[in-house]
């Protein structure tokens, strides 16, 4: 009844605020997680049940382990988070559509009621994705549509586990359970980047702690590894948007066809030098076997990368000390932009890499 009268609360909110096209996204939105939140059913009942295959029983276990090392030792509030757990339809609980003009790297901006503007709209049903991704492909932006394996609706819900999660291996969904948790602490309306960043430090750092408490050192490796791959993908993305920044700064100068060509050579460059890294990883950094580069998917891929030395070396210097650090990252987010941003970039260049 409690997350029944919050989201009536919500659409009541939105419908005052919104027009109507605007009103039919967030009452997708608001039906797709009611019917997630609805179709949730105690963890525990899962694990005590004699029909739980052992597997999941497993994982469900974990998910509890995972909660208490979440507020013990992460300083995070899981609240009622992950107590009920959904089998979803999809290996994705939701689809994220990111658009960005032909000759930029600045995303489009969809704005909302309290959560301030993001980089990216997620919608429950590809369909509806797709359509709104024609309408931007009609007038030239460069498009990505990628499944999202987990939300968080920043501590407005109890957000239930899912299969989705429970389909990881069992570090990767640790992870993320510490990814969607961190956002209920430090949560900035506007600024994804700095959002999906920070998350993404907590989740790094809390797996690490994770890790070293479960004392499986080849567990430990493999994260080690997936962390040099990531950040080798991370430093072919950044090169190729500098590379692209330069380029479309010169818009004034040179033609559009120039513009295009310039642009196809250097996404051809990433392509192939991200090709290289797979094939000697035998794994696929961004988690497809096929990758097409465009505007929209590099910009997504910084959004959750760009501040993440940034924050891992904040939380350095608060001495490791999860609840000094959120307190220290509350502060960085009621900065001006401008000041926000030039304290983020010193706090990456002070970073060592130390995982």
């Amino acid at each position: 009844m409690k997350q029944l009268n919050q989201i009536y609360t919500v659409l009541l909110l939105i419908t005052l605020l919104s027009g109507c096209t605007s009103f039919s996204y967030y009452t997708q939105a608001i039906r797709g997680h009611l019917a997630l939140t609805m179709a949730g059913k105690p963890v525990d009942g899962f694990i005590v049940s004699k029909n739980t295959p052992p597997e999941l029983r497993n994982k469900l276990m974990l998910s509890r382990q995972a909660r208490h090392f979440a507020k013990s030792r992460l300083a995070l509030d899981p609240g009622g988070a992950f107590t009920e757990y959904v089998v979803l339809e999809h290996p994705w609980v939701v689809v994220n559509l990111v658009a960005v003009p032909e000759f930029s790297l600045q995303p489009h901006q969809w704005c909302y009621p309290i959560l301030g503007c993001q980089a990216y709209r997620g919608y429950f049903h590809l369909e509806d994705a797709q359509a709104e991704e024609r309408r931007f492909r009609a007038e030239g932006y460069d498009t990505f549509i990628g499944g999202v394996t987990a939300y968080s609706t920043l501590g407005w819900f109890d957000d239930p586990l899912h299969s989705g999660f429970t389909n990881l291996d069992d570090d990767r969904m640790v992870a993320l359970m510490f990814h969607e948790l961190a956002h209920q602490m430090v949560y900035m309306a506007g600024d994804t980047a700095f959002n999906e960043s920070f998350a993404t430090a907590v989740e790094l750092e809390g797996l690490k702690l994770w890790l070293l408490r479960q004392g499986d050192p080849s567990a430990f490796q493999q994260a080690l590894i997936r962390l040099k791959r990531r950040n080798k993908t991370y430093d072919l993305v950044a090169a190729a948007s500098t590379e692209l920044s330069k380029l479309y700064q010169r818009q004034d100068v040179l033609s559009e066809d120039s513009l295009r060509e310039r642009k196809r050579l250097i996404f051809d460059d990433l392509a192939s030098a991200y090709k290289k890294l797979r094939d000697a990883s035998n794994e696929q950094p961004a988690g497809e076997a096929s990758v097409v580069f465009n505007n929209a998917r590099i910009a997504l891929f910084s959004q959750y990368n760009q501040y993440v030395p940034a924050f891992r070396q904040l939380l350095k210097q608060s001495n490791y000390d999860f609840q000094v650090f959120y307190h220290a990252a509350e502060d960085l987010s009621k900065q001006p932009e401008k000041q926000r941003r030039h304290a983020l970039q010193d706090l990456s260049k002070k970073f060592e890499k130390n995982f």
